[in-house]
C-alpha cells in the first residue's frame, strides 16, 4: 500500500466505540465498521482514542510515545479541538501495544513513533474521533432534552441548548452518549474555527516532569526485582568465551551473573551494586569475528570506494558529459563521522513474568517490534506480552532498533533466569557511547560544472556508508534495487532545477551496530549540497540566496521558506563587523527549512555562533510553541554535533565514553534563536527532526564567507580545529 493509500484509508476509518459505567469510549477500528454499544456491564477495552469520563475528564489515548518532543500535547489538542473540550479537562495516556488499533497509519501494520509521524499521521484519525464524540454527546444531549441536534451546540467542554438555558457538562452525558448509534455524517471544522489548534496551550507534560510525578522506566519497582547490567563485548561481534564473578561474590548486594547473547548480565539487588560488581567480574572474550578496524581505515576504504561509482539512485540527463563540458568545474570531498545519540535517560527496562505472559515497562517507540521480539525469545504469543510505554528523557532514534536491543537483553535475561524474579536492565552512558548504535560514517564526492553565466550545468554526488535498514525488517520497504533510501535522502530528492543530476550509492558492510539518528539521511546530505552549493554560488561571483531563488522556481514551499529567512534576518543589509553570515535550506520529512547563521569570532579566533534565524514550512502549525521549541532544539542539537561530536575506534574499540569526551553543546555555545513559521493549510508534516540539518551547512557556510575555506571533515573540531 502507497502513502497515499494509508493515509486515505485512516481517513475512510470509521468509529467503534464501547461504553462503560465510566462514561464514553470513542475510537478507530481497522475493519472500518461503526459500532456503538454501551451495556453497563461492559468492561472497558481500549481500543479507543478518547475517553470520557462521569467525572467530566476526557482521557486522549496516544498512540505515540513522548520523549520530550511534544506529541502527547500535539495529539490531544488535536482531537480537543474537534470536540470542543477545555484544555483544562484533558487528561493524556499512552495507548498500549496493540497494533490492529494503533498502527502509524504511515508505516502500515506497525505501532511505533519515528520519522516525525506522530502528527501528521494522526491528524485526520484524531479530528475524526473527537468529532464523532462530540456528535454522540450532542445526540444525547438532543435525546434528553428531546430538542433538535440542530440547536444544540458545544463550547469547552458544556453542551447547551440556548433556546431552552439547558446546558450539561460532557460528564453528566458520557453513558448515555454510549448507547447512540454512531453518526452517518460528521462535520469537521474549518481552521477559522479552531481554538486549540494553531494557540498557544500548555504542555501537558510540564507540570508532573517538573515536580517530579512524571513516571519514566527508573521509577519503575516490581516486588523481589533484580537490577541487571551487562558486561559487553569490547568490539562489536565480540563473544563470551568464559568469565569469573569470584571477586563480585564479595560486594554487599551482588545475586548472580549469567551469559546472554549479548555478554555477561551481572544481577544485585539494586543499580550500584550491579555496576559494581560488574567491574569486579572477569571476561574472556573471543574476538575472531569482531569488528577490529579504526576509524582511519574505514574513511580510507570509503574515500577509495568514492572513485568507482556506485549504483545509480538517480539519474537525470548525463551529468558526466556536462560537467566535462563546463566552463568551470568544482569538486570537492567530505568525511562524516559515526555519531551516538547519547539522551539524557539512558536505555532502561523492567520485565516481569506473570501467569499470563510478561509485563514490560519501557519507554517504547516501536512497541510492535518490542512486543514481537519479547514472544520471540520467550516462546510466547505477541498478545502475551503486555508492554507499558513510559515517559522516555530523549532517544533521537535510539530507541527504535530493528531489534529492540533494549526489551530483546531483558527478555534473554529474564529467560536465562527462568523468570523467577522481576528484572530491570540499566544502561550506563558509558554502555551506550561505547556499545549501542551509530549515526554510520560517511563519505561524500560532489563534482560540479558551472556554464559562462554561472548555470549548474552538471551535478554529480557519490555517497558511500553503511546501510541502517539493510538486514532488518524495514528493508522490504526501504531498500529498492540496493539503494538504502535512508542512505540518500536529502541528495535524490535535490530541490535545485539542475538538467543533468547523477547520484550514487555505494553500501559498506561492518560490525558496527549503526540505526537513525536524529533527521537520518539528511543529517549528511543537507551538509553536502548546502556548502556545495555556496562554493558553487562563490565560483559563479552570485550571492548564495540569489543562486538558490533561481533554481528553485519550480519548489515554492523551499522558496518561500528561503524568502522568509532572508526577510527576517536582513539578508543583503549591512551588518555589525566581524560577523558573517550563511544559509542553507532543506527539506525532510515533508517539511521545508530555510536558516540563516550569523557567526563571530573571539580574539583567540574561536568560533561563536551569535543568532540563528529559522523558517519553518510544516503544514498547519498544532501548536506553535511546541513547533518553534523542536527547531530550537534541533539547532542546539544539530549545532552541538557539528561543533565537536564524534564517535571514534582504536582497533575497533570505541574511543569515548561520556560527556566529556563525547561533548554535548553547552549553554554558553547556544545562539540566539528566532523562529517563523510559513502558513499554510496543507496537512501538519514533520517538525521533530527537520530542524536539525540546514544548521550545520548554515554555520559552515558563514565560516566559508569569512574566511574561503570550507569545512569538509565534520566535526569542526577535527576539520577545522583552530575555530573550535
Amino acid at each position: 500500500m502507497t502513502k497515499e493509500q494509508l493515509i486515505n484509508s485512516s481517513r475512510r476509518t470509521f468509529l467503534k466505540s464501547a461504553g462503560v459505567t465510566t462514561g464514553l469510549l470513542v475510537g478507530f477500528h481497522i475493519t472500518g465498521k461503526s459500532v456503538v454499544a454501551a451495556p453497563k456491564s461492559q468492561a472497558f477495552s481500549p481500543n479507543a482514542f478518547v475517553r470520557i469520563g462521569t467525572d467530566n475528564l476526557v482521557t486522549v489515548i496516544a498512540k505515540h510515545i513522548e520523549f520530550g518532543q511534544g506529541s502527547h500535547t500535539g495529539l490531544a489538542t488535536i482531537l480537543a479541538e474537534e470536540l470542543d473540550a477545555s484544555w483544562d479537562q484533558i487528561r493524556i495516556e499512552s495507548a498500549p501495544a496493540d497494533a490492529n488499533k494503533y498502527n502509524n497509519l504511515l508505516w502500515g501494520p506497525y505501532q511505533g513513533t519515528g520519522g516525525s509521524t506522530a502528527i501528521a499521521n494522526s491528524w485526520m484519525q484524531l479530528r475524526e474521533a473527537g468529532a464523532k464524540a462530540r456528535a454522540l454527546l450532542v445526540q444525547a444531549a438532543s435525546s434528553e432534552w428531546n430538542v433538535p441536534v440542530s440547536e444544540i451546540t458545544v463550547s469547552d467542554g458544556i453542551v447547551k441548548h440556548e433556546k431552552s438555558e439547558r446546558q450539561q457538562a460532557f460528564g453528566a452525558l458520557a453513558e448515555k452518549a454510549a448507547q447512540q448509534p454512531a453518526p452517518e455524517q460528521i462535520t469537521l471544522k474549518t481552521p477559522d474555527q479552531f481554538k486549540l489548534i494553531g494557540h498557544k496551550v500548555n504542555r501537558k507534560d510540564i507540570a508532573p516532569k517538573t515536580n517530579g510525578t512524571a513516571i519514566f522506566t527508573l521509577d519503575i519497582s516490581r516486588p523481589g526485582m533484580v537490577v541487571a547490567v551487562v558486561k559487553r563485548p569490547p568490539r562489536f561481534g565480540g563473544q563470551v568465551k568464559s568469565f569469573d564473578d569470584t571477586d563480585a561474590k564479595d560486594i554487599k548486594g551482588y545475586v548472580g551473573s549469567v551469559t546472554t547473547p549479548r555478554g555477561v548480565a551481572v544481577m544485585a539487588k539494586n543499580t550500584w551494586a550491579a555496576i559494581k560488581a560488574r567491574e569486579a567480574i572477569t571476561v574472556d572474550w573471543d574476538d575472531s569475528q569482531a569488528e577490529m578496524r579504526g576509524t582511519e581505515q574505514i574513511m580510507a576504504e570509503y574515500r577509495q570506494l568514492a572513485e568507482t561509482p556506485g549504483l545509480p539512485a538517480r539519474t537525470d540527463g548525463d551529468a558526466l558529459a556536462a560537467i566535462a563540458e563546463a566552463n568551470q568545474i568544482l569538486e570537492v570531498s567530505y568525511d562524516f563521522p559515526f555519531l551516538a545519540h547519547a539522551p539524557m535517560e539512558t536505555l532502561d527496562c523492567v520485565i516481569e513474568q506473570t501467569d499470563q505472559g510478561v509485563e514490560v515497562w519501557t519507554g517504547s517507540q516501536i512497541p510492535t517490534g518490542d512486543q514481537h521480539t519479547v514472544a520471540t525469545i520467550l516462546g510466547l504469543k505477541p498478545e502475551q506480552v503486555t508492554i507499558h510505554s513510559q515517559l522516555a528523557g530523549g532517544s533521537f532514534g535510539r530507541r527504535a532498533t530493528s531489534d529492540s536491543d533494549m526489551v530483546s537483553e531483558a527478555a534473554m535475561i529474564l529467560k536465562a533466569t527462568k523468570g523467577n524474579v522481576p528484572v530491570k536492565v540499566v544502561w550506563t552512558r558509558e554502555d551506550d557511547i561505547q556499545g549501542g548504535r551509530y549515526r554510520p560514517a560517511y563519505h561524500h564526492k560532489l563534482k560540479a560544472g558551472l556554464d559562462d553565466q554561472g548555470n549548474i550545468t552538471g551535478w554529480q554526488h557519490s555517497i558511500v556508508g553503511q546501510s541502517i535498514v539493510s538486514g532488518t525488517a524495514f528493508e522490504a520497504f526501504l531498500v529498492k534495487e540496493g539503494i538504502d533510501a535512508t542512505s540518500v535522502e536529502g541528495a535524490t530528492n535535490l530541490p535545485y532545477t539542475i538538467p543533468n543530476i547523477s547520484v550514487d550509492l555505494t553500501t559498506t558492510e561492518s560490525k558496527i551496530p549503526v540505526l537513525w539518528w536524529r533527521s537520518v539521511g539528511s543529517t549528511h546530505t543537507a551538509y553536502s549540497t548546502e556548502t556545495f552549493i555556496d562554493q558553487l554560488a562563490n565560483k559563479a561571483g552570485k550571492d548564495p540566496i540569489e543562486f538558490r531563488r533561481a533554481m528553485l522556481k519550480s519548489h515554492p514551499r523551499h522558496l518561500a521558506a528561503l524568502n522568509l529567512v532572508a526577510e527576517k534576518a536582513a539578508w543583503g543589509s549591512p551588518i555589525a563587523e566581524g560577523r558573517y553570515r550563511g544559509v542553507a535550506v532543506h527539506e525532510s520529512f515533508s517539511s521545508v527549512v530555510a536558516q540563516i547563521a550569523e557567526i563571530s569570532f573571539d580574539n583567540d579566533g574561536l568560533l561563536k555562533v551569535e543568532k540563528v534565524w529559522c523558517a519553518v514550512d510544516c503544514g498547519v502549525v498544532v501548536n506553535p510553541d511546541i513547533v518553534k521549541a523542536q527547531m530550537e532544539g534541533g539547532i542546539g542539537f544539530g549545532l552541538g554535533a557539528v561543533l565537536r561530536n564524534s564517535v571514534t575506534l582504536d582497533e575497533g574499540i570505541v574511543d569515548q565514553s561520556n560527556f566529556h569526551d563525547y561533548e554535548p553543546l553547552r549553554i554558553e555555545d547556544m545562539p540566539e534563536v528566532a523562529v517563523y513559521i510559513v502558513p499554510s493549510e496543507a496537512a501538519p508534516t514533520g517538525v521533530g527532526e527537520p530542524g536539525v540539518p540546514p544548521i550545520g551547512p548554515a554555520v559552515a557556510n558563514a565560516i566559508f564567507a569569512a574566511k574561503g575555506q570550507m569545512v569538509t571533515k565534520l566535526p569542526f573540531s577535527e576539520g577545522m580545529p583552530d575555530l573550535v
